[in-house]
């Protein structure tokens, strides 16, 4: 393995650029704050508009579905691209874990020689995007997708989603209630920033994820019904007559569903809660949804796929 010693090191420099959130050629996206998002898809209590609560937004994807390159970061993640996705550009590990610890080194068996690097532990240290790293980097191009020409399958569409701690609990709820797509409006959180894979806890390599989409113009290529969370309009999530599979559109944490999506909805949905409470965190509030239908459905998830 080649070891990298110096903060000068090119590679290493390129590395910190992206692990912060910035392109490879310039540009950058800033990271939001994580924390709750409150009334973001306005499924809450009935007849009160959320009170709402500013957040920073989170990195924001880039204009088109271009491949970026991301540094994933810990033990789980890495495991998770290996196993989905396959052999990553680079891999750098602490040198000094790797030594002492097992599972860094059958980690790095897995993975071609060529491809890995040591870094000294002070490199692997200022490298990590969390208090208590675990000394373990891959390289990688994120996935982007072609958008289908049609979208028949049970989905998550996520309208302006800002906060990346948000997203990847999204993603994560989303895979466990066995849905595989998502599609990210333009102007949401980038999908793979830290915070958001941090978030997702391997969501991301379980969906395919599409970014940077135009959700009005992609309403004509779907074959199953729109379902919007919403609290004007709306009937409660428990008496609707769900579909097996639909296009689930949840919105902006402060602002909710985009005013046109609402209207291009085939059904509106509430979820009822006790009065004088804040509505729910928008991954929460989707929690419920995909959770209630997949109980009406059947636990195996064939129903969603």
């Amino acid at each position: 393995m080649k070891h990298i010693s110096s903060r000068d090191n090119p590679l290493y420099k390129r590395l910190l650029r992206i692990a912060a959130g910035k392109r490879d050629g310039g540009g950058h996206w800033s990271e939001g704050r994580d924390g709750d998002a409150g009334a973001a898809d306005r499924a809450g209590r009935q007849g009160k508009p959320p009170v709402s609560r500013a957040e920073e937004p989170g990195p924001i994807a880039p204009e088109r579905p271009e491949p970026r390159h991301v540094v994933l970061e810990g033990v789980h993640l890495c495991q998770s691209w290996l196993q989905h996705a396959g052999v990553p550009e680079l891999a750098l590990f602490d040198v000094q874990r790797l030594e002492s610890q097992a599972e860094l080194r059958a980690l790095a068996a897995r993975l071609p020689s060529a491809l890995c690097h040591t870094l000294e532990p002070r490199l692997a240290k200022g490298l990590s995007q969390v208090e208590h790293g675990q000394g373990v980097y891959f390289l990688a191009a994120a996935p982007a997708p072609a958008l289908p020409g049609r979208i028949d399958h049970c989905c998550l569409w996520l309208d302006r989603v800002q906060d990346p701690g948000n997203l990847g609990t999204l993603l994560r709820t989303a895979a466990a209630a066995g849905i595989a797509h998502a599609y990210l409006s333009r102007g949401s959180a980038w999908a793979w920033s830290a915070k958001a894979l941090r978030s997702g806890q391997g969501a991301h390599f379980a969906m395919a994820i599409y970014e940077q989409v135009d959700l009005m113009a992609a309403r004509g290529r779907l074959a199953v019904p729109l379902v919007a969370t919403s609290l004007d309009d709306a009937q409660s999530l428990y008496d609707a007559p769900l579909p097996a599979r639909c296009a689930w559109v949840l919105g902006n944490e402060g602002q909710g569903v985009d005013p046109a999506l609402l209207k291009a909805a085939d059904m509106r949905v509430f979820i009822p809660q006790a009065e004088g409470v804040e509505s729910l965190n928008v991954a929460v509030a989707a929690g419920v949804c995909l959770f209630e239908q997949r109980r009406r459905f059947g636990g195996s998830g064939s129903a969603l796929d």
